[in-house]
């Protein structure tokens, strides 16, 4: 995505990335970059926290509209949990039972499923 955002903004259109890779965003230059410090994967907000996600939405609007220089990177002040514990326990499989990781994977086949669904509707 970032590399799609620097072409277009090369022909004029000018963009925002919503990303949680920061290193890896801003190593490509995009132009303009609103950093969620969320897992990978969530940068449009926490799953089905509908308000999170519009003031995500609503933050990256305010960042096309108002970067000051090229390279701008704005950090979401939103927050996964309130520690950040989270980031040596998630997606870690070495410090998962196998039931965690199988349930994991359960609920991880039901949001396919309910996205498989919402798309098959549309």
């Amino acid at each position: 995505m970032s590399l799609v955002a620097r072409h277009l903004e090369a022909h004029g259109l000018p963009t925002v990335i919503m990303g949680c890779a920061k290193d890896i965003v801003e190593h490509c230059g995009v132009p303009r970059f609103l950093f969620s410090d969320f897992p990978l994967g969530n940068a449009a907000g926490r799953p089905f926290d509908v308000e999170s996600q519009a003031l995500t939405l609503e933050l990256a609007l305010r960042v096309l509209e108002t970067a000051p220089a090229a390279r701008t990177t704005v950090q979401s002040p939103l927050r996964w949990r309130e520690d950040a514990s989270w980031k040596l326990d998630f997606s870690n499989l070495d410090r998962m039972t196998p039931e965690q990781i199988a349930e994991r994977r359960r609920e991880f086949d039901e949001i396919k499923a309910i996205a498989k669904t919402k798309r098959d509707e549309a």
